[in-house]
Order: structure tokens, then sequence, then C-alpha cells
């Protein structure tokens, strides 16, 4: 089973969206549950998650009082630090699937996502992503998109979610917590060099908020420019560090 975790910070516009959407698309006996992990937000997500959750609750209560079968994943809201990497972590730490499945706030899984990452599984493919569209028509987006059915280290980003077995996700160590950013790939390199990595060919669709908010061309540089900080040695807090100037 598949234990679905969400590291959240002041998304408010989006997880509600996405907690129904994977309900919608998904089946409830191959979640274990979903894990949302919030590290201090101020807006309104913890409210929204919260609602979710007591809709949810008294909608299954008020099926099997009529025998209707009309469950759902139970959603667990916790609490952590701030940052991505510890975040996962600590919502990893907390699942009880055999299967983790890493998800940004802002991507929306294909239809049945839980049946194509347990068959990779069963094939033997212990981790992996799915190709990703933006939700943009910019040209460069839709090529950078196209490009994510390759299984390239390059094409590679947690806007793609990350699945991995959880036993393989212990044995790595989890995410670096070191890194505040970057934190994804450092994973994914790792899972590379083991030659663990798998693309399902279907489509998961993320927010292009940030290509939104700097520009195209602009925000495509910032992170061609990490990529190579990080392949001439740089260490996580100097990425952090420019990041932190350019992009947050």
């Amino acid at each position: 089973m598949i234990s679905i975790v969400i590291p959240v910070f002041n998304e408010e516009n989006n997880i509600g969206k996405l907690l129904e959407h994977l309900f919608d698309n998904s089946s409830s006996k191959n979640i274990s549950e979903i894990l949302v992990v919030d590290g201090g937000s101020t807006d309104g997500s913890q409210q929204i998650i919260k609602k979710v959750i007591s809709v949810s609750s008294s909608g299954v209560e008020r099926s099997q009082k009529k025998g209707l079968d009309c469950a759902r994943p139970d959603i667990v809201l916790l609490n952590s630090p701030k940052g991505r990497a510890k975040q996962m972590n600590f919502g990893a730490k907390h699942a009880t699937g055999t299967i983790l499945y890493f998800l940004h706030a802002d991507s929306f899984p294909p239809k049945n996502f839980d049946e194509l990452i347990i068959n990779e599984v069963n094939k033997g493919h212990l981790a992996g992503c799915f190709r990703m569209q933006f939700n943009s028509n910019h040209w460069w987006l839709r090529l950078a998109s196209w490009l994510t059915k390759f299984c390239w280290r390059a094409c590679r980003g947690g806007d793609q979610s990350q699945f991995i077995t959880k036993d393989l996700f212990n044995d790595i160590g989890g995410f670096d917590e070191n890194y505040i950013v970057y934190e994804d790939n450092i994973l994914i390199n790792e899972l590379f060099a083991r030659k663990q990595f798998v693309v399902i060919q279907e489509k998961i669709y993320s927010s292009a908020r940030l290509y939104e908010k700097h520009g195209v061309w602009k925000l495509q540089y910032y992170f061609i420019a990490i990529y190579f900080k990080k392949w001439f040695g740089a260490s996580a807090e100097d990425i952090f560090k420019y990041y932190k100037k350019y992009i947050a």
C-alpha cells in the first residue's frame, strides 16, 4: 500500500483541490494514508485540511449508516519544522505503507496513479516518477514537459513527484536535511547511481507559478545555475543562499 506524503507551507489555494483530486483518482484500498506535513503555514492551509478531514469523516459515517461503501483514505495532518526535506522525512517516519509517494501541493497526478505506481513496484522498479505537464502554453515549458518522458537525469525534478519503496528510502537515509532546496535532486542522484529509477509514461500536471512570477527565461537561468553550482561542488548552504537571493 501507498503512503502519500505532501509537504505544505501556505498552500491554501492548492491543498484542498489536491486532496479531492487524490480521492477522485485513486482507490482507498491502495492508500494507507495521506500525510499532509505542514511547515508552519500562516494562511488558511491548516483550516482547509481540517475541513476536508471533517467532511470526509462525516461523509463516510453517513454512507456507512446507509450501508454504502464510500471509503476514503485517512488524512493525517502533521506539524514539522519548515523545510521540504525535514517535512518529507517527518511524514515518512509516520507512514505505514510499504511505498512512499512524495507529492508537491501544486502537482496533480494522473487517474489511477496508485495502480500505476504499484504495477511498477511489482515489476521490480523500486523508485521513479511520472512524466510532467506544466499548466502553461509557453513553448519552452511545453518542450521541457515533453522531455520528461525520457529517463534522463537532467530532466528530473520534484514537481514530477517521487515514489520509492520505504525499505529503499530508509536504506538511502531519506532526504538530506542539509539541503533546504534541491533536496529532491539529491535523492534522485542516489537513485540513478543505484540504477533504481523509472519514468511512468502518464502525466502529472504541475503548476508553472514560479515561471509566471519570475519569467520563464530568468527562472530557467537560475535553475541551470543551481544545477551547475552543485555539479562544481557548491555546498547546500551556497545553493540555498543563491536560491534565497534570486528565487525565494
